[in-house]
């Protein structure tokens, strides 16, 4: 018990907001790295207590396991925890440097023959592992992994050799998509917001919106999402909208819907927050622990959208 006179109370914030509602859920589920990066987004936290944090998933070889990516539990580093990672150290803007350097040698060492990457290197096999993410002995490359990585990389001017051919893979694949998901096509927006050939980036980016509308892959009236399909594969229910597209209005996919979609859509996202004070995952659940290390972060990137649009967060 605290002495008479001690206060450990926090920084007051208005009472109720979600910014609120949303500390009280991160303090109480998140493990330390979203705790921290919550610190750093919302509460005026320093970048070095994230780095630390995030070096705790950090392998030999340079890049990161240990289920920093939920959903691949074990020690094995992955292209999903390494892209994860430079996701983290995008945000609190330390993605330079030799510990980038180690990044990018790990990524050459686990490239396929095209030199892109696999979503799951061998090795993953043995450690449990989501039921949607395939584990074969010998993956293809997949958009999905490299695209973020590439877009990452570029975003913060690092330069490597391993960059030149996996970023041609990722022009290849994004100008030549005729059918996708929403989660790919999530990845090639993330690397045709940050590659450098900025004409180019908007010409695919402007083909990708029309495929996105016309195969009805964003869900543009939460009011009747049973008129929008689900994507093969994917949880009942699990819908995308033109946030997780366009998670700030700086996106190249902003483009692709107008004002009275992004606003719906908007509108949606601020009133997912459940009464815990997190927001939920809306793809499958396949284990406690992994749907619970998940929300933390989709939660953090929630208020982050939401705020990039000018949206009262608290």
């Amino acid at each position: 018990m605290a002495e008479s006179g001690a206060s450990a109370l926090p920084p007051a914030r208005p009472a109720r907001s979600p910014l609120y509602r949303a500390e009280q859920f991160v303090w109480l589920t998140a493990r330390v790295l979203e705790q921290r990066l919550f610190a750093y987004h919302f509460l005026h936290g320093a970048p070095d207590p994230v780095e630390t944090a995030l070096d705790a998933y950090r392998n030999e070889d340079g890049g990161y396991g240990h289920a920093l990516e939920p959903d691949l539990r074990g020690p094995v580093s992955q292209p999903l925890h390494t892209a994860r990672a430079l996701g983290v150290l995008d945000a609190v803007g330390r993605c330079g440097g030799q510990r980038v350097e180690r990044v990018c040698r790990y990524l050459t060492t686990v490239s396929t023959a095209d030199g892109a990457l696999p979503s799951v290197v061998p090795g993953q096999g043995g450690y449990p592992t989501a039921p949607f993410v395939p584990v074969v002995d010998d993956p293809p490359s997949d958009l999905l992994a490299t695209g973020p990585i590439v877009g990452l990389l570029h975003r913060n001017e690092v330069w490597h050799a391993w960059l030149f051919r996996a970023t041609d893979f990722c022009w290849q694949a994004v100008e030549s998509l005729e059918k996708s998901h929403p989660y790919e096509v999530e990845a090639a927006v993330a690397f045709l917001d940050s590659v450098p050939d900025r004409p180019r980036a908007e010409a695919a980016a402007d083909r990708l919106g029309r495929l996105v509308r016309e195969q009805r892959l964003a869900a543009l009236d939460p009011a009747r999402l049973d008129a929008w399909p689900v994507a093969p594969g994917y949880a009942p229910g699990e819908h995308h909208f033109p946030h997780d597209f366009a998670r700030h209005p700086h996106s190249l996919a902003r483009a692709w819907f107008t004002d009275a979609e992004m606003t719906r859509s908007l509108d949606h996202l601020a009133a997912e927050q459940r009464e815990d004070g997190g927001w939920p995952i809306r793809w499958r659940r396949w284990a406690p622990a992994a749907a619970l290390e998940a929300r933390p972060a989709v939660t953090i990137a929630a208020l982050r959208t939401l705020r990039a649009y000018g949206r009262y967060v608290g």
